[in-house]
């Protein structure tokens, strides 16, 4: 291990009950057989009970249902489980609902990390050289977007966030940076790329399409379909930010991408596909329900990530293609067809 190396023993996961959560409580309960979890969860509209059917009856495993801005709840939580690691997922994270409904995102995703935080450095208080930290998860939305030609966000990007939710999200990590600074707390700062995968929810752009697809309604596309996001399996994400938060440096933020990039419209014809093979229509394609829709406002033209510092210093790689992944996925969606539903 190097000098930098935490072993989590206690860890608080919020928004475990969500879709990129789930996964990583599944994830830590599967790969260490002696880390304790406490996955706490509001369980609003984005989180549910079912993404955790798997480790409910773990006896390593305690769900609490609170919101993270209630102070003495989450006061208690870090006093009774001893906890000695706190991983950050809860957030409003639709773009779309954050244009129409900021207050919700102003609340939870920088009320709520300035609540965890305050937490974290009255518990820790004393253990700040060794044994605990506060890893935060984050988006590349608050670097705002890239030209076709533009070479992909680096940790060195400057912030510049476009939407309520990236400015949210934007706000937290400065937080998160502030009270590193200021009082010393151990945190260390992930910001990912789009995530795709079981769990996510049904609102989300590739259930969406899947889900449409099924339905045989209308597949709908923002514009011509021509924005650009860089892919990421959520395995591959879990696996970065447990290697974060064990080898990361204090301190220190890590970009995770999956290097895939692909336009909304190429990545709706690829799943069109996907299902034709695995559940074909009746008669048509797929591909015959694309439909154009009003572009969203203020949309983002491209996201792209370099992964080369976590690449070099940690060792990580992700270990899914696009293609796997994407594979991968309409399969999950295709025998758990009840998460398409969850609108």
């Amino acid at each position: 291990m190097s000098e930098a190396s935490h072993v989590p023993r206690s860890v608080l996961v919020t928004g475990g009950a969500g879709f990129i959560g789930a996964n990583f409580v599944e994830h830590l309960l599967d790969t260490d057989d002696t880390v304790k979890v406490t996955t706490l969860d509001a369980l609003t509209y984005a989180g549910s009970l079912d993404n955790l059917a798997r480790v409910i009856g773990n006896p390593r495993h305690a769900f609490v249902k609170g919101d993270i801005t209630d102070a003495p709840l989450v006061n208690s939580i870090l006093a009774d489980s001893a906890i000695d690691t706190i991983v950050h997922f809860a957030a409003e994270s639709h773009v779309d609902r954050s244009i129409t409904g900021p207050a919700a995102f102003i609340t939870t995703n920088v009320v709520g990390t300035f609540t965890l935080l305050e937490a974290a450095r009255a518990a820790w208080q004393g253990r700040f050289g060794s044994g605990v930290r506060f890893h935060h998860v984050s988006t590349d939305e608050v670097f705002g977007s890239l030209n076709e030609d533009d070479p992909p966000f680096s940790e060195a990007t400057p912030y510049s966030p476009n939407s309520p939710y990236s400015a949210s999200k934007a706000g937290s990590d400065h937080l998160v940076r502030a009270y590193h600074h200021t009082y010393g707390l151990p945190v260390t700062i992930t910001n990912c790329s789009n995530n795709y995968g079981p769990y996510q929810h049904a609102e989300k752009f590739i259930p969406t399409v899947i889900r449409s697809a099924l339905a045989e309604k209308p597949i709908p596309i923002y514009g011509a379909g021509l924005n650009v996001r860089d892919w990421l399996y959520v395995g591959d994400h879990c696996a970065a930010i447990d290697l974060v938060i064990r080898e990361g440096e204090d301190g220190e933020t890590y970009l995770i991408g999956g290097r895939s990039e692909r336009r909304n419209i190429d990545i709706a014809s690829q799943i069109c596909a996907i299902l034709d093979e695995l559940a074909p229509r009746g008669s048509g394609r797929y591909a015959d329900l694309l439909t154009s829709v009003t572009d969203r406002l203020g949309h983002d033209f491209r996201y792209a990530i370099d992964s080369g510092r976590i690449e070099r210093e940690l060792g990580w790689h992700a270990r899914e293609t696009f293609d796997s992944g994407i594979r991968l996925t309409v399969d999950w969606y295709l025998a758990n067809g009840s998460y398409l539903a969850r609108l």
